[in-house]
């Protein structure tokens, strides 16, 4: 399923892949317990051993890196080759076998229905327009109790950066709803130092509402066990700066859920 946005986004991740871009590095120094910090660090999971993961677009030689070291069945979706090939990189340095898959992630079809007991879908959903797309595949791709890992902007702070710092605050501008969201920004590139190296034209991004999100969801059967928003900064930090900024705003969620298709008809 790639339409116009997918192609346009594949290209950009391409770009962004070429470019260096931290998201694109594979994790090439974990051991079991910092890879558990990277997939897992409230223990939602437990024992991975064994299990049947899909690290849904979530290419780049990371999540999938971290899960194979746990002992799991690691098969990774992403519609970006560049991205993939750092999955292969991290497979290879720790001689781990991880199953590649290049697709869009709102087209699982390669899988017959209930082939995974985790779906781990890294910070990606904002890069199509109708989740729902995805949420469906998910349902039939993850075996009933199995769990489901979620990422994506906050959505009533999306587009919103700490350089609108106004003096007072970080005002919010853009209407709250469903659709594209013009961020305003190309995508900053460092170095291993942080030091800003370059500026890539980034992906196009679709703001989904909490409520688009969790009704979505719900009504599909997923049952949420835990959400967390990501907002640590640093309370004395200048204003204007990333670290301030996340004092004020959470920049991103995310959530645990298990699936359960008979949950919502029991209500």
């Amino acid at each position: 399923m790639i339409d116009e946005a997918a192609k346009f986004n594949r290209e950009r991740w391409e770009a962004l892949v070429k470019a260096n871009v931290r998201y694109s590095r594979p994790a090439l120094n974990l051991d079991a317990q910092s890879a558990r910090d990277m997939v897992d660090p409230e223990g939602m999971m437990g024992q991975c051993r064994g299990r049947n993961v899909l690290c849904l677009a979530g290419g780049g030689g990371q999540q999938s890196a971290a899960f194979g070291l746990l002992g799991a069945n690691v098969t990774v979706v992403d519609f970006s080759p560049g991205q993939l090939e750092r999955d292969r990189q991290a497979a290879a340095h720790y001689g781990l076998d991880v199953r590649l898959v290049e697709s869009d992630m709102r087209d699982l079809s390669a899988f017959p229905k209930e082939s995974f007991d985790v779906v781990y879908h890294a910070h990606s959903i904002n890069f199509i327009p109708d989740p729902d797309q995805v949420f469906r595949e998910v349902a039939r791709v993850l075996r009933v109790g199995g769990l489901y890992y979620l990422t994506c902007t906050n959505p009533f702070t999306h587009s919103v950066w700490e350089s609108d710092w106004d003096g007072n605050g970080y005002p919010l501008h853009d209407t709250y709803a469903d659709g594209e969201v013009d961020t305003g920004e190309s995508w900053d590139i460092d170095d291993e130092n942080g030091e800003i190296v370059a500026q890539v034209e980034g992906p196009r991004e679709f703001r989904h509402t909490l409520g688009t999100l969790l009704n979505e969801l719900t009504t599909r059967g997923f049952v949420l066990l835990a959400f967390w928003e990501d907002c640590q900064g640093d309370p004395g930090a200048e204003p204007g700066t990333w670290d301030h900024y996340k004092t004020v705003a959470a920049p991103w969620l995310r959530f645990w859920f298990r699936y359960n298709p008979r949950a919502f008809l029991a209500r």
